[in-house]
């Protein structure tokens, strides 16, 4: 897609007022993008998101919208559309975690994090689907996680919306394909934020998993270096359907 070189093109990435989003923003308004800034509550986060996007050299807008709610999407592509004209890029990052084991875990809690990381991602691919599909092309990346590889103790609604990502993913590549739209996902590793919470390893565990053939290089990715990862691999021409992991962690 040509237009993905140019200052003018446009992305729109969920999550954009968190720790990976904002990483997310940053990376793609350095390089000269349109970054539509998306959250749910925490506005005052994404005005330092888009804040930090304008002192890169981009230019940003904050939108915000409960992607639980399909109607709430749909409203926030139209308007992301309206300012910037194209949806070169959507990045579905916004995320809920869901601790509580598989007996434990209430049905409340196991509903909202399935709507909001899967259901939620859903609404994002029906309201930009048809945008990119009627410009030509486009591409989406959708943030998942190691979890939906491997399962995790403790985060059964977490790790089962996560691994539905998976096949949305795969199946949104295989459809949109003949349309020139490229649809794949990243596991990003782990990141101090809210959303690791607990399950943030510390450096010793890191070292023992070493043990067991997870993380074998002992240590994390920088968010920073998550972020220019995930700038590269939306942007690659000839790949679609596809999973990458970002740390060391072996299956």
């Amino acid at each position: 897609m040509g237009t993905e070189s140019s200052r003018h093109s446009s992305v729109l990435i969920t999550g954009g007022s968190g720790v990976i989003g904002r990483a997310l923003c940053v990376e793609f308004g350095r390089a000269g993008w349109n970054v539509g800034v998306h959250y749910r509550a925490r506005r005052e986060e994404a005005e330092r998101t888009a804040a930090a996007v304008v002192e890169c050299g981009g230019m940003a807008s904050c939108l915000q919208a409960d992607i639980r709610e399909s109607q709430h999407v749909q409203t926030m592509v139209d308007t992301f559309r309206s300012q910037w004209g194209r949806l070169d890029v959507l990045i579905c990052n916004a995320g809920q975690a869901g601790s509580g084991l598989v007996l434990k875990i209430s049905r409340e809690r196991w509903a909202s994090t399935i709507q909001t990381n899967l259901t939620g991602t859903f609404h994002c691919f029906q309201a930009a689907g048809p945008v990119m599909i009627g410009q030509g092309g486009g591409s989406v990346l959708v943030v998942t996680s190691f979890a939906a590889l491997q399962g995790t103790t403790g985060q059964a609604a977490y790790a089962a919306a996560k691994a539905g990502l998976l096949g949305l993913v795969k199946s949104a590549a295989r459809e949109w394909g003949v349309h020139n739209v490229r649809v794949n996902a990243v596991c990003p590793g782990w990141h101090r934020s809210d959303l690791a919470g607990s399950a943030m390893p510390t450096e010793s565990e890191l070292h023992e998993a070493m043990g067991v053939n997870q993380h074998v290089l002992g240590r994390l990715m920088d968010v920073e270096s998550v972020a220019h990862s995930v700038y590269h691999l939306a942007l690659l021409p000839a790949a679609s359907g596809q999973i990458w992991n970002l740390d060391s962690r072996i299956l």
